[in-house]
């Protein structure tokens, strides 16, 4: 099945479109999302939302871009928003902690896990997944949409609405900020 045709067939709500859609996108979708949110659960429940809002939503697609390029700004948009929620959650959990009568916090953030990560490097990619929290947004997603995903620059500057060279800018100081935080957990 072509894109227009997938397209044209998830307008009309044909179930064996959403199938195809599914089959054909749900690994890319997934590792997105699990490279932010570095938890198998959540990235499981983002995918679903996803592919819930591409179904619903499907009828306002333009065509400025492919559908892959799409998904894939839904699913960065998803992440960043749950990320973004969870932190507030995480700030209002702090004061909780310090003012509630369990002394507990709400969140407490999971240990990173990914499928393309072997076991004995396990350590090394939570230290880097922490290190790639501490960057400014659009530096972060960019390099996991470049590194993690292996997207392009021009993929990712359709995602990201941008350019090429400010896609090249934003992972030049990405891998800038991350070699400073590498040399400062040097002994």
């Amino acid at each position: 099945m072509t894109e227009k045709e997938l397209i044209d067939a998830l307008c009309t709500r044909e179930e064996s479109a959403f199938r195809e859609l599914v089959t054909q996108f749900q690994d890319k979708v997934f590792n997105t999302a699990l490279g932010f949110l570095k938890n198998q659960a959540d990235a499981e429940d983002l995918s679903q939302e996803v592919f819930i809002q591409v179904y619903r939503s499907i009828t306002s697609f333009r065509g400025n871009a492919s559908l892959a390029t799409w998904i894939y700004r839904i699913t960065v948009t998803k992440s960043l928003d749950l990320m973004r929620s969870r932190k507030r959650k995480k700030r209002f959990g702090f004061i909780y902690s310090l003012f509630g009568e369990d002394n507990r916090t709400i969140h407490d953030p999971a240990d990173p896990v990914h499928p393309g990560i072997e076991l004995e490097r396990k350590e090394d990619a939570a230290i880097l997944f922490r290190l790639l929290d501490t960057l400014p947004e659009n530096q972060r997603t960019a390099f996991l949409l470049n590194k993690i995903e292996e997207l392009s620059y021009r993929e990712i500057a359709q995602i990201l609405n941008t350019t090429e060279s400010a896609i090249d800018s934003l992972l030049q100081r990405a891998k800038q900020n991350l070699r400073k935080k590498i040399n400062n957990l040097a002994p």
